[in-house]
């Protein structure tokens, strides 16, 4: 490429505030590896040239695409300054400011909260965030970009010493592309020897499918031997040696003759016979992909001929990406037809609950120009998305198999994300009960490392169901008064607070013959069961009469209650706590209707049933109450109670002050 810039034509320009804060932080040199710059820049030209390739497939009156695409090395030691070129998609003036002069990826705040308390594991984050270009100023005191847009007559020069501005002017540039030209820093000038260049792009970016040249200095080639055995041609020998030795001086003194000289093996990975692949090699092309320095947890590698000819490669993350909630995340796999680069972020081979998987998928029979929509509606894209999905289910299958620890380690990151399966994919629905992990009452921590073949391999001989109760955290779901008769006959129960876990229920009704039941919904099996088989005669008539007994009580409470409870029982779940609410069998769990409401969702009217424990001393006293006016205090304050311990929220909290305040009053008086 060439220049010539037009003068005055400069604007300084302010970084964005945050980008401001990177470039400080990044010019304290926080990497431990720091030619990390190097993979990220040919990463971007790599994309770069993907990005033109696909648009003179789709867009008639595109023409740039006249030469190989290639990226181009060249390092200049007088200069002292590193040039990553290449001949792809290229940048207009808007491009600039959007791409180089601020974070264009969501998460910008916890990026640098994270690097700024982090800095011994700086280049873990590299990638992670959409900073690559950032990783420039690592090695370089200012750095100048050069390009022009493909499809553009114009183009500019960007640059910027990574302080806090930047300068955009016009100049003239021959080819579409992007020239980076590092100015080095003087400690740095390790990166300008041909030996390191080579090592690195063999270490990050052999893989890569385009050529990776290096700029070398072309060795002239020997002049053809004269033979001096005849001594008659003596005169003319040292004539011709004295030619040689000017003509040597003259090459001493020109400029080197350079030439490119391709040093990687320019191949498409994923095409080559996996027999033939290290794993150093899957784990660099992974870091590439999905601009991740740390190694991938596990990946698959698939050919397949038929009817249908393709390749796919997939990759688990060992790691979850800051952005894996944000509505802006990019997922899906980089698919190529034909090894054509089509498409970055191909999200029709993956449903969302696979959103985490990293991959190339490379089609021998989808058309070239494919678009979007047409990909949707391909009998290909269905066969391909199935075969995608069995093999991502197989890998953490065996994974979770043979080596449960590296499991947990993806359950930690990405086990929520899963749990969305089987509203999506109701077919896999089975297999991926099998990759859950829940935490229960036999966990002492909050993790999540109980399997539902674990839970059924621990029933009691005449448990039916699977028992489980759902709160906003572990804490309190582990301290839910639903949990006291559980735990007095050493009933296993599993501990949902994940958001999606309410969701997930109402998806898988049962597993493997076995019903799921909250322990706040309707009437338990296990107590009735239990108390047919220990009961006699004389004991059911007691219970009997206890209950009639009781019944005045429970209509005084639930008139004093009246709109705010459906009815009023004694309860059998409760041991130590004085009340509980519970739903019917049919009605939403006071938690899922928290977690509606908070969305901003309306939820159907309803009202839970008060349970209350007959034998705790609080309903002793409430029995002696003959006060209407501290009747319905008190039963005001069970009400209140019970929905404090579900982790809900009061409808008018001064009111439960004032009666806790007048209850305490009462006793104090009684006492003295």
């Amino acid at each position: 490429m060439t220049q010539k810039a037009k003068k005055g034509a400069s604007k300084p320009r302010q970084f964005e505030a945050q980008v401001s804060q990177l470039l400080q932080l990044l010019a304290g040199a926080l990497y431990k590896n720091k030619e990390i710059f190097f993979r990220e820049l040919i990463s971007n030209a790599s994309d770069a040239a993907d990005k033109l390739r696909f648009k003179s497939l789709s867009e008639s009156e595109t023409t740039e695409l006249e030469s190989e695409l290639k990226i181009v090395i060249t390092a200049d030691a007088a200069n002292q300054t590193l040039t990553i070129a290449d001949n792809g998609i290229g940048m207009n003036e808007t491009d600039l400011i959007e791409n180089l002069g601020t974070i264009a990826r969501s998460g910008t705040k916890e990026f640098l909260s994270q690097l700024s308390q982090t800095q011994a594991k700086d280049s873990q984050l590299i990638g992670q965030f959409g900073v690559g270009f950032y990783s420039a100023f690592v090695v370089s005191k200012s750095v100048e970009v050069l390009t022009r847009k493909a499809g553009e007559s114009q183009g500019y020069r960007w640059t910027s010493n990574g302080t806090d501005a930047y300068e955009i002017e016009p100049c003239d540039v021959e080819q579409c592309g992007t020239q980076v030209i590092l100015h080095l820093k003087d400690e740095e000038k390790e990166f300008l020897e041909t030996w390191r260049i080579r090592e690195i792009v063999r270490r990050y970016s052999d893989h890569i499918a385009l050529p990776i040249c290096l700029m070398e200095e072309k060795v002239p080639e020997a002049d053809a031997a004269t033979d001096v055995s005849d001594a008659s041609d003596d005169a003319a020998s040292e004539a011709a040696i004295k030619d040689a030795d000017a003509d040597a001086e003259k090459a001493a003194d020109a400029a080197p003759v350079l030439e490119e000289v391709v040093i990687n093996e320019a191949q498409a990975l994923w095409r080559k016979p996996k027999k033939t692949i290290e794993s150093k090699q899957y784990i660099g092309l992974y870091q590439h992909i999905a601009h991740d320095p740390e190694e991938p947890l596990c990946w698959a590698h698939h050919h397949v001929e038929g009817k249908l000819s393709y390749i796919s490669l997939l990759y688990i993350p060992e790691h979850r990406p800051f952005d894996l909630w944000s509505r802006e995340h990019r997922s899906g796999l980089k698919l190529y037809v034909q090894r054509v680069f089509i498409m970055d972020d191909a999200e029709q081979f993956l449903p969302m609950y696979l959103r985490f998987v990293k991959g190339v998928i490379d089609s021998s029979d989808l058309p070239l120009n494919v678009s979007r929509e047409v990909l949707q509606e391909t009998p290909h894209t269905v066969i391909m998305k199935n075969a995608c999905i069995k093999r991502v289910l197989d890998m953490l299958t065996d994974l979770a198999k043979d080596q449960p620890e590296r499991y947990q380690t993806f359950w930690d990151n990405f086990g929520a994300v899963l749990k969305e399966g089987p509203s999506e994919d109701p077919s896999n629905k089975e297999r991926l009960m099998e990759l859950y992990r829940f935490n229960s009452t036999t966990c002492e921590k909050d993790q999540q490392t109980v399997s539902l073949e674990a839970y059924i391999e621990r029933m009691k001989p005449k448990q039916k169901k699977i028992y489980y109760c759902t709160a906003d955290s572990y804490s309190a779901c582990q301290s839910s008064p639903h949990l006291e008769v559980f735990k007095a006959n050493d009933i296993e129960v599993l501990c949902l607070f994940d958001r999606i876990d309410e969701w997930l229920i109402s998806h898988v009704s049962n597993y493997k013959d076995h019903e799921f039941q909250s322990v706040a919904r309707g009437d338990l099996d296990f107590l009735k069961e239990d108390s047919e088989d220990k009961s006699s005669d004389v004991e059911a008539k007691k219970e009997t009469e206890a209950a009639s007994e009781l019944e005045p009580l429970l209509k005084r409470i639930e008139e004093a209650l009246s709109g705010q409870v459906q009815s009023v029982k004694p309860s059998r779940r409760l041991t130590d706590s004085v009340a509980c609410l519970v739903v019917g069998d049919n009605e939403m769990s006071t938690h899922l209707q928290r977690i509606l409401k908070e969305a901003g969702q309306a939820v159907p009217p309803s009202k839970p049933i008060l349970e209350i424990n007959p034998d705790h001393p609080m309903i002793t006293r409430l029995k002696k109450e003959t006060s209407e006016d501290q009747f319905s205090a008190w039963s005001q304050i069970l009400f209140d109670q019970a929905t404090l311990s579900e982790g809900g929220q009061l409808v008018d909290a001064a009111r439960y002050v004032r009666n806790i305040d007048q209850l305490l009053r009462e006793l104090s008086v009684s006492e003295a």
